[in-house]
């Protein structure tokens, strides 16, 4: 085999493996945002399958659910990835995520992004519980008293502070 079939055969075969997770997460989905690039740039959409499901998500050390939560933090601190954060929702309840797991990371991540981002990818995450029948989404505790006042806050003693 010469190494251009060679190099061919193995990027065909990046790019099945890649279509295989990327389907197994996103469903059809996924299939449309890259069949939609065709005609303008077909080998960005090569890439996006063949490289980022075929190589990077598909590798061992995270499961589905951490790769999605790491998805969800990132493309909430970049801001302006709206789309895509729609997608990565959808492919977050795909693998497991509860709808309160994923609002509680992007409640975490206005701590480190800032509050208007992680505003606006709730209101995504929002649009695709709605569309998917999951709302209202139930808090698991509500954040109605300050911290400070929690009867369930350990003692100082508890939690390694001097007592006054």
């Amino acid at each position: 085999m010469s190494r251009s079939a060679h190099e061919a055969e193995v990027r065909r075969e990046r790019f099945a493996r890649g279509l295989e997770v990327l389907e197994r997460i996103d469903g059809e989905v996924g299939r449309r945002v890259v069949d939609a690039l065709g005609d303008v740039s077909p080998e960005l959409g090569h890439q996006v399958v063949a490289w980022g499901f075929g190589e990077i998500y598909s590798r061992p050390g995270l499961p589905p659910r951490d790769r999605q939560l790491v998805t969800l933090g990132m493309l909430t601190a970049l801001g302006g990835c709206e789309p895509q954060l729609e997608v990565h929702v959808n492919a977050s309840l795909n693998v497991g995520l509860t709808p309160q797991e994923i609002v509680e990371a992007l409640l975490h991540s206005a701590g480190y992004c800032g509050f208007p981002k992680a505003l606006n990818a709730t209101f995504v995450a929002k649009k695709v519980f709605g569309e998917r029948g999951l709302l209202p989404v139930a808090a698991d505790r509500q954040g109605d008293q300050r911290d400070d006042q929690r009867e369930d806050r350990p003692t100082d003693r508890q939690a390694g502070r001097p007592a006054d």
